[in-house]
């Protein structure tokens, strides 16, 4: 019963749920990395992403105002503000004036000092501190709180990255060496590949099933194979260190997919249309650019989605083929892991390094998406 026409499959069932695992797994990485991105480095390291919305409990350590500030009110000194200062810093629960017990006092108690006098605090933090003798030291008193803190967002992450902070010169340099190489290495292998992909669905000429059979075999060889031995070749020629090395080497990485993908599509297209076309008069030239070529976009840009992404994601050609120790060529896969080994402990500039770089490959295929199915089907049916 279950194949009578109009009834649903259970194994459809199976697929949509399948799919929706997929989609979730994708989007709560992401989701994740955006709202750090926005979260400040104390939040990150005490809660996790998901909790972002709600109040947090922290452990502090925060100082009193030192000696210098203290005021003499009839036979007491006191020193007296808030913990937190200008900021808010949450509402304190518990606090000490140990590290070893920070949650002695509950907030509103007062705690004796081992130099003499008392310490008051409040739950939002403020504080008062008496002594019958003069204050003395250069360091004010510290103090051990656990806090309730708000959810807080801040844009200071992205100032630091993109506008005012130390790396903001490398990182946006980055960001347009990034560009420099990821644009002509999409283009140039979708040009070679279409006309490759061409002659080898439409033209006929000795070898040709074998230049097909040897495309499908180079799908499979990995690219780590081919480095040192391309890398050679190029510093032979003297491309070895620079875009055009760059660029050549994921045109060659890049091209046994392309040409099968684009030959496939075209040996799908109705042979009508190219018979007639070349009853009319018209040149294999004429026929590749003003028939094959328009018909062809849906794999075209299919294609033009995965090179992108893997150029623009890629570190290891560029640690290979882009060898600069002066930074002038650094793509922005290498500038964060430059940034991982300088401020490891910085996972909020990490995070926004991060999601910078994710931004554009997004962008390109969420505007493109709707012809990547197509393209990958084709030549399935005819």
């Amino acid at each position: 019963m279950d194949n009578i026409a109009g009834s649903k499959s259970s194994l459809s069932w199976i697929v949509q749920i399948s799919a929706l695992v997929m989609v979730l797994l994708w989007i709560f990485p992401t989701a994740g990395l955006l709202v750090s991105s926005f979260r400040t480095g104390d939040q990150i390291a005490t809660s996790g992403w998901w909790a972002s919305m709600f109040p947090s409990e922290q452990n502090l350590t925060l100082r009193a105002a030192a000696a210098e500030t203290q005021t003499q009110i009839g036979d007491v000194y006191v020193i007296e503000g808030n913990l937190f200062g200008d900021e808010s810093g949450g509402e304190i629960s518990v606090w000490g004036t140990s590290s070893r017990e920070i949650s002695a006092y509950a907030a509103g108690e007062t705690a004796e000092l081992r130099r003499g006098g008392t310490i008051t605090v409040q739950s939002n933090g403020d504080y008062r501190m008496e002594n019958a003798e003069e204050f003395t030291g250069n360091r004010g008193q510290r103090v051990f709180a656990t806090a309730e803190s708000p959810p807080e967002f801040t844009l200071e992450n992205y100032r630091n990255i993109l506008i005012s902070g130390n790396n903001t010169d490398n990182m946006a340099k980055a960001f347009f060496n990034t560009l420099t190489v990821t644009i002509p290495a999409t283009i140039i292998p979708i040009l070679v590949a279409a006309f490759a992909a061409y002659a080898l669905a439409w033209m006929e000429f000795p070898g040709r099933a074998l230049l097909i059979a040897t495309v499908v075999g180079l799908l499979v060889v990995p690219l780590q194979l081919a480095l040192i031995p391309l890398l050679k070749f190029h510093n032979e020629i003297g491309i070895g260190k620079g875009y055009l090395g760059v660029w050549m080497a994921h045109t060659g990485f890049g091209l046994p997919l392309a040409i099968y993908l684009l030959r496939n599509y075209m040996v799908g297209l109705p042979r009508d249309i190219i018979e007639n076309a070349r009853v009319d008069g018209a040149t294999d030239f004429q026929i590749f650019t003003k028939i094959i070529l328009p018909l062809s976009f849906p794999a075209l840009a299919s294609f033009a989605i995965f090179q992108f992404l893997w150029t623009w994601n890629d570190l290891l050609v560029a640690k290979v083929f882009l060898i600069d120790a002066t930074g002038e060529t650094t793509v922005m896969t290498n500038q964060i892991v430059e940034l991982l080994g300088t401020r490891g402990g910085n996972w909020e500039i990490l995070a926004t390094a991060a999601f910078v770089s994710i931004a554009v490959p997004l962008v390109v295929f969420f505007a493109m998406q709707k012809y990547l199915v197509r393209g990958l089907l084709a030549g399935s049916v005819k």
